[in-house]
């Protein structure tokens, strides 16, 4: 492969309790180690149709804040059509469609641009589901 183009795939135990998960500090690791200093683009992309990827600010309360919002808007009840699973397993399905199994983030000089306070965390609604992907990939300049 290519030092233009690496990937690799994290393994997360999410649990068995819906989570957001900081994926910054892999995300750092995982760059130190391919891009070498250079600019770039990270992608991370969750291969689960219940999981998404989100860019917000940890450790001050939000990720708790995303999960009741979330639960505002996709409650864990019976109003899904989509009904194996635990109660309210079908809103899991609905998830990616507004925390997205995917994010972009420009590389410079070998670290994510990211903003003071955001983290890269993934988004996990799904009890039923502890094993979670994450593949991280690089495209850098050469």
């Amino acid at each position: 492969m290519s030092d233009a183009f690496t990937t690799r795939v994290l393994h997360i135990a999410s649990g068995s309790r819906e989570r957001v998960v900081d994926l910054t500090g892999e995300c750092e690791s995982f760059l130190r180690e391919v891009a070498a200093g250079r600019d770039g683009l990270l992608n991370l992309f969750v291969p689960h149709a219940t999981a998404g990827i989100a860019i917000i600010e940890t450790g001050a309360g939000s990720d708790d804040d995303l999960l009741a919002a979330l639960h505002t808007l996709l409650p864990a009840d019976d109003r899904w059509q989509h009904r194996h699973g635990s109660p309210g397993h079908g809103r899991d399905h609905v998830l990616p469609a507004f925390v997205p199994p995917h994010a972009t983030l420009p590389v410079l000089d070998g670290r994510p641009a990211l903003g003071t306070w955001q983290s890269v965390c993934l988004v996990d609604t799904n009890k039923d589901n502890p094993d979670r992907q994450v593949r991280l990939s690089f495209l850098g300049g050469l």
